[in-house]
């Protein structure tokens, strides 16, 4: 297995590279304070979204990092059920303008909900931006494999129509990934297509931090059953999305670098049960 450190990226199919830890965050009352701890920490990807209302104080906790611009990787999402071509395009342009980016490394579309056509029509808007130079890379999230499936279809249609890259390229599927819910066909679709997955709620909301299948690991390497966990997500080869609002946590979740868990100890984290914690989109019908 190639050594991994926090400094480790991955090249998407957009041909930009993304930070293989990612910094998930929600709150944005406290969102500036701790996206600059976990940046001070050695965090260069940070994960917000419109709906979290969080995207302002987060470009503010990078402006003022004194990190460049271009090492700090910068997601944002459309919000659930409000898909749709002109819907997504003021989103876009709100983030710009809310952030003072010039860009935005990776766009989501972050819940399938809506139908066909409005999720079509989201992507539409950001193949556009990414045409303009306002989104470097695009994505779904919450995308189940029949989702994935209906927007590899219309980029299939788009290009024998339009012409190669015209449809956009798929970068990244976010969902919540994690032992006791590791989605083994969303997997198997993204990596047969080179489509980074990104795992939210790596840490089962501290559910599972307990779990007697957790505690012989984390004794055995000395570690925390968080990490345990996130170091299973970056071996499995996501990219995980701590989330925490506790400075001791955000470095702690950074550690996991000094340790490696065997085949052994990945084949017990094989568990085969379907277990969400947070909502589930990825079954969605509409």
């Amino acid at each position: 297995m190639t050594k991994l450190d926090i400094t480790s990226k991955y090249r998407m199919n957009s041909g930009y590279e993304i930070p293989a830890l990612g910094f998930g965050v929600c709150p944005a009352d406290v969102a500036e304070e701790v996206v600059n701890h976990a940046i001070s920490v050695g965090y260069r990807h940070v994960d917000s979204a419109v709906g979290y209302r969080n995207e302002e104080p987060c470009a503010a906790a990078i402006r003022k990092s004194g990190v460049p611009r271009d090492q700090v990787f910068f997601t944002t999402k459309i919000p659930p059920r409000q898909l749709g071509y002109e819907n997504a395009k003021k989103h876009i342009a709100a983030t710009l303008q809310k952030t003072g980016f010039e860009y935005v490394d990776l766009y989501l579309i972050h819940a399938p909900y809506g139908g066909k056509t409005a999720r079509v029509g989201a992507w539409r808007a950001l193949v556009e931006a990414v045409e303009a130079g306002q989104v470097r890379s695009i994505g779904v999230s919450n995308y189940g494999v029949h989702h994935l499936e209906e927007l590899e279809e219309y980029i299939k249609e788009t290009e024998a129509r339009e012409g190669k890259g015209k449809g956009g390229v798929l970068s990244v599927n976010q969902v919540e990934l994690h032992p006791w819910l590791a989605r083994k066909d969303i997997v198997a679709w993204c990596k047969a297509r080179g489509v980074i997955l990104e795992a939210y709620s790596p840490l089962v909301r501290t559910l599972k931090k307990d779990d007697p299948i957790l505690v012989p690991l984390a004794k055995k390497h000395n570690k925390t059953t968080s990490q345990i966990l996130l170091r299973w997500s970056l071996q499995m080869g996501f990219v995980p999305l701590p989330k925490s609002v506790t400075n001791s946590r955000i470095e702690e979740n950074a550690n996991i670098y000094d340790f490696e868990l065997s085949a052994e100890d990945m084949k017990s984290l094989d568990i085969g049960v379907y277990e969400p914690c947070a909502w589930d989109p990825t079954t969605s019908k509409d």
